[in-house]
């Protein structure tokens, strides 16, 4: 068999050596248009900002190992130009100019997608994409050669966030703006959760600007001038960050079918509506599970899955690829922030009858040196109590939250399953009960009546709330809501007189374990108690 493969990097590399160790005489082919055909993507920020110091670092394979270990043939600065399916051929274009053709009898395209730059018309070297090994080595040089004063990052997304972090870390006296036009970093983030984002940078003397974008770019003698909606910026230097989009001109010529934001629509197996091509990665469109409609999630981790997928239909082995529920995690200074599953603004336009749960346990057990608060955002299907979505942020641990969760939203789990998880625990590590067993145990709570919850952005739109502090008094005195009842928990009992008993309660503490203490003894005295979610730490953090 002849298998032509179009793109490397994730998918493409990894449908080849799947394919080689599923069968040793196939013809395999590699084309791609770039200098490097396997390459890791992910870590080209951590580059730019030094923390790896070595360019061949990121090469995880050469034509030469190629050829070697697994006998493919990959072929660099060669761009496919066009596809027969009719014919089974496709035709190539060499780096001088040259054309020639190739046959197969299976097609696999990975052509990624492409960052997004609406400013194509200005020319210049002050403005920068990122996506290839030889776009990172572009932007370090040139902060590093041009005396460069101030970077403007447009857009607040993954790669944003990271290009950010690292260039601070590469040269912290630049005066480096992130500029998102939507009202908050990191759109699969809810806008609670995304203001630790915002705050982490602030913190790192990294200016942030939202709701407003860029509108046009000018080249001037000082450098770059930006014409926001509603302001302007002058800097040394522009990277754009705004999104990618699926590269799909060669299979749009070749009259697959394209879903109409230009995504290739695949089956199970990953077959374009053509049984002998398949395409995978970034340039597909995916189900989402939880929901069961399409989505478009250019993640690594799923485009590796595809190819494995993609090879063993090719081979007849048993497969099928399930969908993405959109795991991920991300770095930002001495911070984590780990992502799974749908979101609020998701769960609203589908119409699903959901309720969130925000927990901040520790890390690890709290005798033990080093434990970190975790903060813990969760949706979860109301009346079932099944995981839907959750979004972490803390210092440790968070990779583990975050895949521990993964699995339970993939395989349907509810709270009674996250509250019966057996974890492993010692004291470095985790806590007896870990923070996905609290997280469990708090829904749990809300789905049998033991407590009422109510969320910070419910509470402050109410008209003139008894709202009730229970935390100490030196706690009290730091910072409160203004207009608080304040009676600290272990008082409360002796003061319920204090408390209106024909009004709802609204009750916090620090995080919402005390809180949560206070409501079950106002409920115990005929009181209505509500628990706010996440305490004053958290209204701390989004206020």
């Amino acid at each position: 068999m002849k298998i032509l493969i179009v793109g490397g990097v994730a998918g493409g590399a990894t449908t080849a050596t799947r394919l080689r160790r599923l069968d040793e005489k196939s013809k395999i082919i590699i084309f791609d248009r770039g200098n490097y055909v396997s390459f890791a993507n992910c870590g080209l920020p951590y580059y730019v900002g030094n923390v790896i110091t070595k360019k061949e670092n990121l090469l995880l394979q050469t034509p030469e190992s190629f050829k070697e270990r697994f006998n493919i043939d990959v072929r660099l600065n060669e761009e496919v130009i066009k596809i027969f399916k009719n014919e089974k051929k496709i035709q190539i274009k060499k780096q001088d100019g040259q054309v020639y053709e190739e046959d197969y009898d299976k097609l696999v395209l990975s052509p990624g997608a492409e960052p997004i730059n609406p400013f194509k018309e200005l020319k210049s070297n002050k403005i920068k994409t990122l996506r290839t090994v030889n776009d990172a080595v572009d932007i370090k040089e040139y902060l590093g050669n041009n005396n460069v004063h101030s970077v403007a990052i447009i857009g607040g997304g993954y790669i944003g966030i990271e290009m950010a972090e690292n260039i601070k870390k590469q040269n912290e006296n630049i005066k480096l703006t992130v500029i998102e036009k939507a009202d908050h970093l990191i759109a699969p983030l809810d806008n609670d959760m995304s203001c630790f984002v915002k705050n982490t940078l602030n913190k790192n003397n990294i200016d942030t600007i939202l709701n407003n974008g860029v509108q046009e770019i000018k080249e001037t003698d000082e450098g770059l001038l930006l014409n926001l909606d509603e302001d302007t910026l002058n800097v040394d230097f522009v990277i754009l960050c705004i999104g990618v989009k699926p590269e799909t001109n060669l299979a749009k010529d070749a009259n697959l079918a394209l879903t109409d934001r230009g995504r290739i629509i695949v089956n199970e197996f990953m077959q374009t509506d053509n049984e002998d091509i398949y395409a995978l990665g970034d340039a597909i469109e995916v189900i989402n599970p939880i929901i069961n409609k399409k989505a478009y999630v250019p993640l690594a981790g799923p485009a590796n899955k595809q190819a494995r997928v993609v090879a063993n239909h090719i081979y007849g082995k048993p497969g099928k690829y399930n969908g993405t529920i959109g795991s991920s995690i991300l770095k930002i200074f001495d911070n984590n922030l780990g992502m799974v599953g749908i979101n609020e603004n998701t769960a609203k336009i589908n119409n699903i009858d959901y309720k969130t749960m925000i927990i901040t346990p520790f890390s690890h057990a709290t005798y033990y040196p080093g434990a970190t608060r975790t903060t813990i955002k969760a949706l979860y299907e109301d009346k079932t109590g099944r995981i839907l979505g959750a979004q972490i942020w803390g210092k440790e641990g968070v990779d583990k939250i975050t895949d521990i969760l993964s699995v339970a939203i993939k395989h349907n789990m509810n709270a009674d399953d996250l509250a019966d998880l057996e974890l492993s625990y010692a004291p470095p590590f985790s806590s007896a009960k870990s923070p996905v067993n609290i997280l469990g145990n708090a829904i749990q709570n809300t789905l049998d009546g033991m407590m009422k919850t109510i969320t910070w952005q419910e509470v402050l739109r109410l008209d003139n709330p008894f709202i009730l502090d229970v935390r100490t008094d030196e706690e009290f005195a730091l910072g409160h809501i203004e207009n608080a009842k304040h009676i600290p928990l272990d008082e409360l009992r002796r003061h319920s007189d204090e408390i209106p008993n024909d009004k709802k309660i609204y009750v916090y503490c620090h995080t919402g374990l005390r809180s949560y203490i206070a409501t079950r003894i106002l409920v115990g005295n005929g009181f209505d108690a509500f628990n706010i979610l996440g305490g004053y730490y958290f209204h701390s953090v989004i206020k």
